[in-house]
């Protein structure tokens, strides 16, 4: 079904219909369940992203009316949708351990829409339309399906900014809300974000079926996510073998994204991770301010499972766990760990270019960094752990120290109080590893470094003054962080606030799972 674009109102329907088709019921009864939204009472369109309705072709409401239409529709309420709506079942392992069927718990596959631009979804021609938060489904776990304002409002913001930041990641259309209670810790409010992605498919899917025996089912499941995600390989001769390899292709320049950009997702397991390789399911997410090598997010990660420099480490580990998923039809279980292992060259061919970009070191992108330019990144981290350097604005400015040869500029030097002679002496390796730039080179490096290096990220006190202002009614500043992370390379004036490190009596940047 090509239609993708909100039909015009007519006389006998009270809310516009976003006409899709359904897929993935396609695989079978065994792979989801059907499951109307129960909806929101009085919702309200508290954030839109223009940027992701035009995926779909949509423009952006005009007027109280329009807006309403929207939150009726993107809420979930009944009255705005078919019976189509499904949710999917997997499995998965969740800190490591063995944790059997989960499912969407409180996520409903409206359909697909197709994009109006494949290039824009990485030349997928479909968005999957997922609502976060209608309520309960067979899944839900004795939980009430819902999601509570605070972390809507997180994953909305972080899902597009992580896209201006240029990292794989799940789109977000909008937030709506409501006054409807939610019972976590306290008591709080509800509200809906309505994601996109051209697949919404996890290594738990591939899981469920697996550790279930049901091969059969496995078989349907793999040949369906090779046509719909890799159709290169559909004729492969191993199909789960060549779906696997593309996987772990897909999955190591994301993480290495991840770690450069300092985002740290907090909840690895493997039920969280995209058949894309692409950033999905935004819970307890943090941002490194203070360089922490060890820093993660999640309160119920005590021991550092998901810390950011075990990131990488994490994603071969659940990409074995897809490997032994999916043994059961590759057959070769060396030629599946051998596929896995593909991920740490991978990886560190990403991260070596990403590093490199961010200091300023060009390189080919087909070759490998040299040692020095990876002893100069090892020592660079070293140096930002010792000092407790803020990771966005050390690298930021360094794109000034570059360009100016002189003595660098006293913001940058104080990010190294406790370590004057190391930080000096590091800076003058570089220096001599750029040696011999005139100034109009210096600049154009400086400007390519500006362009890898970001002044804004989501920095967890800014998301939590956000979030206080917005459960008093006052969205205004969700809203003006959500249009300075569309630009979040470009200084922006006005916006100094956004750009400086969290002062010293903010809170700490860690959260609950509970949403």
């Amino acid at each position: 079904m090509p239609l993708d674009t909100l039909t015009p109102p007519q006389a006998d329907v009270a809310h516009p219909v976003l006409a899709m088709r359904q897929d993935f019921t396609r695989l079978g009864s065994e792979f989801h369940s059907a499951t109307p939204p129960q909806g929101l009472p009085h919702p309200r369109l508290r954030m839109l992203s223009a940027d992701a309705a035009a995926l779909l072709g949509l423009q952006p409401p005009d007027g109280d009316d329009a807006r309403q239409r929207w939150a009726e529709l993107f809420s979930g309420n009944r009255a705005a949708l078919d019976a189509s709506a499904i949710s999917t079942v997997y499995a998965g392992h969740q800190f490591g351990n063995w944790a059997g069927q989960l499912g969407d718990g409180r996520a409903h596959l409206l359909g697909e829409a197709r994009a109006d631009d494949p290039r824009q979804a990485m030349g997928h021609a479909w968005w999957e339309v997922q609502l976060k938060g209608a309520g309960a489904t067979p899944y839900s776990r004795r939980g009430d399906g819902r999601a509570v304002l605070r972390s809507s409002i997180r994953e909305f913001l972080c899902s597009e900014a992580m896209h201006a930041l240029g990292v794989p990641t799940t789109r977000a259309l909008c937030l709506v809300d409501s006054d409807l209670p939610v019972r976590r810790e306290s008591l709080e409010t509800a509200a809906v974000v309505t994601r996109l992605s051209p697949s919404f498919l996890r290594f738990g899917h591939f899981e469920h079926f697996s550790h279930g025996g049901r091969h059969e089912a496995l078989r349907r499941l793999v040949d369906y996510t090779v046509a719909r995600l890799y159709p290169a390989v559909a004729e492969s001769a191993n199909p789960a073998l060549a779906l696997l390899r593309e996987v772990v292709a897909a999955t190591a320049p994301t993480i290495a994204r991840w770690q450069c950009v300092g985002f740290v997702h907090g909840v690895m397991n493997t039920d969280n991770m995209s058949m894309l390789g692409w950033t999905i399911d935004y819970g307890p997410f943090g941002f490194l301010d203070a360089f922490d090598p060890g820093y993660t997010p999640n309160t119920s990660d005590s021991w550092g499972r998901y810390a950011w420099a075990r990131q990488p480490a994490v994603a071969r580990w659940n990409l074995l766990a897809l490997a032994q998923a999916l043994l059961p039809l590759i057959g070769d279980e060396q030629a599946a760990r051998d596929a896995v292992e593909d991920f740490a060259d991978a990886f560190m061919a990403a991260m070596d270019r990403g590093m490199q970009a961010k200091l300023g070191l060009r390189a080919d992108d087909d070759a490998a960094a040299p040692e020095p330019d990876r002893d100069l990144v090892r020592d660079w981290l070293d140096l930002l752990a010792a000092s407790r350097a803020d990771w966005t604005l050390s690298h930021r400015l360094l794109a000034r120290v570059v360009e100016q040869p002189e003595a660098p500029p006293p913001q940058w030097l104080r990010l190294f109080d406790a370590w004057p002679q190391r930080a000096a002496d590091w800076l003058a390796r570089l220096r001599a590893r750029l040696h011999g730039l005139d100034a109009a080179a210096r600049a154009d490096r400086a400007r390519d470094m500006l362009r890898s290096n970001p002044c804004y990220v989501l920095r967890h006190h800014l998301g939590q003054q956000a979030i206080a202002l917005a459960r008093q009614g006052d969205f205004s500043e969700a809203l003006r962080l959500h249009r300075v992370l569309r630009k979040p390379f470009d200084e922006q004036p006005g916006c100094e606030d956004l750009a400086a490190a969290p002062p010293p009596d903010a809170g700490p940047p860690v959260l609950s799972c509970s949403s």
